[in-house]
């Protein structure tokens, strides 16, 4: 596998094949963080390669999997007014339920977790009814054996993606 220029794995056990960046790749992520349509001409200018490395070094961090390039929506324009973490108690394969859980469409996020919950798991409704639903889904899934929602009343602060820091 090839890894992004001036990048390579740490090596170290656990990490599963996390990659160390250099200061151009990270700058070039920050970039494409504030604006993920700038051309590659500006990001090479602000970070002093050529508009060809920029592309290379890009494609290559979406190759090794460090990035995406997406669009990122804001639920509430959309429609979905109601969003909620619910954690999830549950038996047996937690990987498997947690694939489960991931298949369900209005669950956003899911994560195993140490703790009193066994999962964690983040939705986006459309409305109180909605997140009844899916909690009534949720709960379907045969090793579920609790939940606890906690329901989101306002967001102080929503990430649209991580930083290299």
């Amino acid at each position: 596998m090839t890894t992004p220029p001036r990048a390579r794995s740490t090596g170290r056990p656990g990490s599963q094949g996390a990659v160390i960046l250099d200061d151009i790749s990270k700058k070039i992520i920050e970039q494409l963080r504030q604006d993920g349509r700038k051309p590659y001409a500006a990001i090479g200018k602000a970070v002093g390669l050529s508009e060809a490395a920029v592309r290379q070094r890009v494609q290559r961090l979406i190759d090794a999997g460090v990035m995406q390039i997406v669009a990122v929506t804001d639920p509430l324009t959309l429609g979905f007014r109601r969003q909620a973490m619910i954690g999830v108690k549950c038996e047996g394969d937690l990987e498997a339920v947690a694939d489960e859980l991931a298949s369900i469409e209005e669950i956003g996020h899911v994560a195993l977790t140490a703790g009193s919950m066994d999962l964690m798991v983040e939705v986006v409704c459309e409305d109180d009814q909605h997140l009844l639903d899916v909690i009534g889904r949720i709960r379907a899934v045969p090793a579920v054996r609790a939940t606890e929602t906690f329901v989101y009343l306002k967001l102080r602060k929503q990430p649209r993606s991580r930083g290299t820091r």
